[in-house]
């Protein structure tokens, strides 16, 4: 299967995110991936996940949610990692872009966030309702964006490793508050970063199923 593969700047005023898109051929959907705090779009993990979601017809888009210098700010004084509303607006402002790029603009839009990075996906979703059609969180820590969950309206898969009893318990929480359709999936013998010998494929897999059933209902509502 050939795939289109670009390199993207966004640009968000004197701010430039590079990012790669990946749109296999007859695309169902395009899924954002937020990374979690101290990675960046080179995450093996999301990269081996993206890469998967491409063999089922996904297009994907991984970026920089900062920039190196403001990497090494955090780094320092982590006065960024945290700030979800900040996170969110660049998670906003490089959904926008996509919406506007002839190659993605008809696609239905899906976001997986990894970590902290779920947090500031399910931050985003809840300021854009009716645009993200689904949410998968890997190891993620919804909690962080606590006060919007009620306001989230994307459908969203919560996976999280048996071993990682504490991001259990607090996705179990999260699931409480949520109003939108959820699901909480424990993956037997897996840690928090699903180092297991097959635990990230499993996880691609559970969330290729997801995006392509909202994307798929999504569609067919639109005919």
């Amino acid at each position: 299967m050939q795939i289109y593969e670009k390199t993207i700047n966004v640009v968000i005023g004197t701010t430039k995110l590079p990012g790669e898109l990946a749109i296999p051929p007859e695309p169902i959907g395009l899924v954002i991936f937020v990374h979690g705090s101290g990675s960046n779009r080179q995450s093996p993990r999301n990269r081996q996940v993206a890469h998967q979601l491409n063999s089922y017809g996904l297009a994907t888009f991984l970026f920089d949610l900062l920039t190196p210098q403001e990497d090494m700010v955090d780094i320092l004084i982590a006065n960024t990692r945290y700030n979800f509303r900040f996170l969110a607006d660049r998670v906003i402002k490089v959904t926008e872009m996509l919406k506007d790029r002839e190659e993605t603009k008809d696609l239905p839009l899906g976001y997986f966030g990894a970590s902290t990075g779920a947090a500031a996906a399910l931050y985003a979703s809840s300021l854009l309702p009716g645009q993200i059609k689904a949410v998968v969180s890997r190891g993620g820590r919804p909690d962080l964006a606590r006060e919007l969950l009620p306001m989230v309206e994307s459908p969203t898969l919560f996976i999280v490793g048996e071993k990682d009893s504490q991001v259990l318990k607090l996705n179990t929480q999260a699931q409480k508050i949520m109003r939108a359709p959820n699901h909480l999936c424990i993956l037997p013998g897996a840690s928090h970063l699903f180092e297991e010998p097959g635990a990230l494929e499993k996880v691609a897999e559970l969330a290729g199923g997801w995006f392509i059933e909202y994307m798929e209902k999504t569609a067919e509502e639109e005919r």
